[in-house]
């Protein structure tokens, strides 16, 4: 039989299969690194767009920011200009009420009584006189009762004294003022 040396073929052929297997693995390195720097690449881009996205918002709010500073500025002013408003309309209504007040005061005096003082602190009215006799200060507390512009007539003081051979009596009577406007306004939402 014939010797046949099949080492340098099969030598040849594992040194071909060696470097396709070396060729394959370094086109798969290549490619494998082509594919990393592409998706790197992309994300790297879509950070990119993202962060300058970010940055138009982050503009956007800061003008927003200013844009409600401004509305909380004027919101203020408003408030304060209703709170004007709102002070001097209270002012023209109540002008006429003093008026009604005096009238009131004069109107439901009764004879034998003359006023001495008369103070308001708010709502509230003091007024101090002098009576020919207790019943005329009773009187006068009935009629101010009856009357729409006073109420709640509480007697403080009355005391008896004698001037120039005369009895009289001093007294202290408060009472609050009220508007028959605010009555019927009550009894209407009452209603």
């Amino acid at each position: 039989m014939a010797r046949i040396n099949l080492l340098p073929w099969r030598e040849e052929q594992r040194n071909q299969r060696r470097q396709d297997y070396l060729t394959t693995v370094g086109l798969s390195a290549v490619v494998a690194l082509l594919v990393w720097g592409a998706i790197h690449w992309h994300f790297d881009e879509r950070i990119d767009y993202q962060n300058s996205r970010n940055d138009d918002l982050q503009a956007e709010i800061t003008k927003l920011d200013s844009k409600i500073e401004e509305i909380r500025e004027l919101e203020k002013e408003k408030e304060q200009l209703l709170a004007r408003m709102k002070a001097i309309e209270t002012l023209q209504t109540s002008r006429p009420i003093i008026v009604h007040i005096f009238d009131e005061l004069v109107d439901s005096l009764p004879d034998g009584v003359y006023l001495k003082e008369i103070s308001q602190k708010g709502a509230k009215i003091i007024i101090k006189g002098v009576a020919q006799s207790n019943a005329r200060v009773s009187n006068y507390m009935r009629n101010v009762e009856k009357s729409d512009w006073l109420k709640n007539p509480s007697l403080d003081i009355i005391q008896t004294a004698s001037e120039d051979g005369r009895r009289i009596a001093n007294f202290v009577l408060k009472f609050e003022q009220t508007s028959p406007k605010a009555k019927t306004s009550q009894l209407e939402g009452d209603a």
